[in-house]
């Protein structure tokens, strides 16, 4: 039974850390009028029939703090790179001039610059609203195990290091979401 818990409590922690590694692949993804190749993650390109992460199939990086630079392996995925990057819906035009593809990062306005901060607490409550998940069904299972005859000042102690992880976890995102609001609303 001891096991059982223990068990548990590892794989909500698990749980917890996959919820702030998740977070930040959403943070990363919400523009802040700075160039930065982490906007591109998560675009798939089709590459000999398959869907290929862009980074894959090209050399990604910044020429300067507003243009994002992206030379393909073979000249013949620009089309395609292109195409990918429209279809991602990010609100961003890729150029192509044979070679490479660049793509400009307009400066953000006062209300997109509110806008993105407002995507960001969002998507921060929906990582709080995992780990609030995570945590019932530990405490759930904890008191299953205690009525049927864990110690119950053990689950006590559990249900108490499982808080402790809950608040742990919740303090990293609220911090997360501080530094990406205050990069979106720097100038």
């Amino acid at each position: 039974m001891s096991d059982d818990i223990n068990d548990l409590i590892e794989m909500t922690q698990i749980d917890m850390d996959e919820t702030i590694e998740h977070l930040d692949k959403e943070l990363r993804k919400i523009r802040t009028g700075k160039a930065s190749p982490s906007i591109l993650s998560g675009i798939f390109v089709e590459y000999y029939g398959n869907p290929t992460p862009i980074g894959q199939v090209s050399n990604i990086g910044t020429a300067d703090a507003r243009t994002i630079t992206i030379q393909p392996w073979e000249k013949g995925m620009l089309a395609n790179i292109e195409q990918a990057i429209f279809a991602a819906n990010l609100g961003l035009t890729p150029m192509n001039d044979g070679e490479y593809i660049r793509i400009n990062i307009p400066p953000l306005t006062e209300e997109r610059r509110k806008s993105l901060v407002k995507q960001a607490k969002k998507v921060g409550e929906e990582a709080k609203i995992g780990l609030r998940t995570a945590r019932q069904k530990a405490m759930d299972t904890i008191k299953k195990e205690v009525k049927d005859g864990y110690p119950e000042d053990l689950g006590k102690r559990r249900e108490g290091e499982v808080q402790a992880a809950v608040n742990d976890s919740t303090e990293k995102i609220n911090k997360m979401i501080e530094a990406k609001e205050k990069d979106i609303m720097t100038i």
